[in-house]
C-alpha cells in the first residue's frame, strides 16, 4: 500500500535540513510521498523542503495547523496517511511503529508519548486532564489526545475533512470522531524529542479551544453523555431543594419547579439531539 507522509511546517528550515534526507532514506525503496506543507512560513522551509526532494504545498499566510493538515491530506495520494510534526519532536524510525500496529487491523494508530516527554509540568497536568475527560466522552480510553504523530487508513480519514479544525486542535477531533464512528484506534509509546525553535502553541489560548473541541465533538457524537449528567444533576438539586422547603416550610417552592422544569427540558435537548446525530452514521454502517 502506497505511504504518504505529510508534515505541517511554520518556520521549520533548521529541522527539515535532517527530518526529510531522514525520511527520504528510510523510504528510498518503497512508495512513499513526502509531502511538506508551507503554512505561510517567513524562513527558508519552503526551499529547504523542495531541494531535499518533498513534494511542497505552500499557503500564503498562516492558516493554521489544522488546515495545512487538510490541505496535505487533500492531494495525499497514499492509501496510509502519516501525519508527524516538522519540529523534530518525532522520531522518523518509529513510523514502522505506527505501520505495524496499523497492519494489525486497525483504522489509526497514534504515537502516545509519556510523561517523560512532555514540554512541561503544567502541560502534562493538561494533556492528563483532556485524556481522561476524552475517554469518558467516547467510551474508550484515550492515551494521548493531542498527540500529532499518527498513521491513518487515508479513506477513513478523509471522511471526517469537514469537522477538522484549522488550528493545533486537529487530533482532538480527528481522534473522538474515529473512536465514536467506530473505527478501531489504537496507541503506540513513543519519545517525543525537545523540539528545534519557539513552540507555535499558546497554552492559555489553545487549551481552552482543546475543551471546546472536546466538549463540540463529544456533543456531536453523544449528546446525552453531556445533556445527561447535566439533567440528572438539576432534577437531584431540584430533588434536594424540595425536601429542604418541605421539611422546613411545608410547601412546594416556585425554584423547585424551575429546577424541575431545567431537568426535563435539558434532558428532551439531549434526547432530540441524540436522534439527529444518528443521520452523521448513515456513511458508516
Amino acid at each position: 500500500m502506497r505511504l504518504s507522509i505529510i508534515l505541517p511546517c511554520l518556520n521549520e528550515a533548521d529541522s527539515l535540513k535532517t527530518l526529510i534526507p531522514t525520511l527520504t532514506q528510510l523510504y528510498a525503496n518503497t512508495e512513499a510521498e513526502i509531502i511538506v506543507v508551507n503554512d505561510g512560513s517567513s524562513d527558508d522551509s519552503a526551499n529547504v523542503a523542495t531541494q531535499a526532494g518533498a513534494k511542497v504545498i505552500t499557503h500564503p499566510y498562516s492558516m493554521g495547523n489544522g488546515a495545512a493538515i487538510k490541505s496535505g491530506a487533500r492531494v495525499a495520494k497514499g492509501d496510509i496517511l502519516v501525519f508527524m510534526d516538522a519540529d523534530g519532536q518525532h522520531d522518523p524510525h518509529d513510523i514502522e511503529k505506527l505501520l505495524t500496529a496499523l497492519a494489525q487491523g486497525h483504522d489509526m494508530v497514534v504515537g502516545a508519548r509519556s510523561s517523560n516527554s512532555q514540554a512541561s509540568f503544567g502541560r502534562w497536568c493538561a494533556n492528563s486532564f483532556y485524556n481522561q475527560l476524552a475517554s469518558w466522552m467516547v467510551g474508550h480510553p484515550v492515551a494521548d489526545l493531542t498527540s500529532g504523530f499518527r498513521a491513518v487508513r487515508a479513506n477513513k480519514f478523509k471522511e471526517f475533512l469537514y469537522l477538522l479544525p484549522n488550528t493545533f486542535s486537529y487530533p482532538t477531533t480527528i481522534t473522538m470522531a474515529f473512536f465514536r464512528a467506530g473505527y478501531s484506534v489504537s496507541y503506540v509509546p513513543i519519545i517525543a524529542h525537545k523540539r528545534l525553535g519557539q513552540s507555535h502553541i499558546k497554552p492559555l489560548r489553545d487549551g481552552v479551544r482543546f475543551l471546546l473541541i472536546i466538549f463540540k465533538i463529544g456533543t456531536l457524537y453523544a449528546p446525552l453523555k453531556l445533556f445527561g449528567p447535566l439533567s440528572l444533576g438539576f432534577f437531584m438539586l431540584g430533588t434536594g431543594y424540595y425536601v429542604y422547603t418541605f421539611t422546613t416550610a411545608g410547601r412546594f417552592t416556585n425554584m423547585v419547579a424551575l429546577l424541575f422544569i431545567t431537568s426535563i427540558l435539558i434532558f428532551l435537548i439531549g434526547l432530540v439531539s441524540e436522534q439527529i446525530t444518528q443521520l452523521l452514521y448513515k456513511d458508516n454502517g
